[in-house]
């Protein structure tokens, strides 16, 4: 249900949760590392905030890049060459955050560019390919999404983001 409320200057529109969450089902935003794109539900995408000075945190895996203050909460960086064990490059103006929240944790994904949100119905998503490689980079792959002639990348963001290694960086969203 949409709600128009009288919001002064110009009218605000409210989305009721539900109804965007229904909204949100089969989007994802891509972004680039290296030469290819991946996707995830947009349905945890909070914001995209382009790349900010960040505070290394002691003791911390080598793709957990730090921690940033954003509007006076603390969320930890996770460099997503590095978890992928990719290597590393150097961030350049189109180098960017992509902050998600899974489960009341905010966490953000550092990515080389951001590309678009695109539409992939459920009926064109397969699940990943029964393959194991050598780094375990495939476990991240939720599913590969069909758009015409290319495959896309579906990443599963949960996995990506829970870890025991960021429980103690930032905390739940809202801390």
């Amino acid at each position: 249900m949409v709600e128009l409320k009288s919001g002064g200057v110009s009218d605000e529109f409210l989305v009721d949760d539900e109804d965007n969450e229904d909204t949100q089902a089969n989007k994802y935003l891509f972004f680039r590392i290296g030469r290819e794109s991946y996707g995830i539900g947009i349905r945890f995408v909070i914001e995209i905030i382009e790349l900010q000075p960040i505070s290394e945190v002691p003791d911390m895996p080598a793709y957990v890049k730090g921690v940033i203050n954003l509007r006076g909460k603390v969320i930890p960086i996770v460099d997503l060459r590095l978890r992928f064990d990719m290597e590393a490059r150097e961030y350049d103006n189109r180098t960017c955050i992509i902050v998600t929240e899974v489960d009341g944790v905010l966490v953000g994904c550092l990515v080389d560019t951001v590309e678009e949100v695109m539409e992939i119905p459920e009926k064109s998503i397969e699940p990943p390919p029964n393959f194991r490689t050598q780094s375990g980079r495939d476990r991240y792959i939720s599913g590969m999404g069909k758009v015409g002639e290319s495959i896309k990348i579906l990443l599963d963001v949960e996995k990506i983001v829970k870890d025991e290694n960021l429980a103690g960086a930032g905390g739940p969203a809202g801390e």
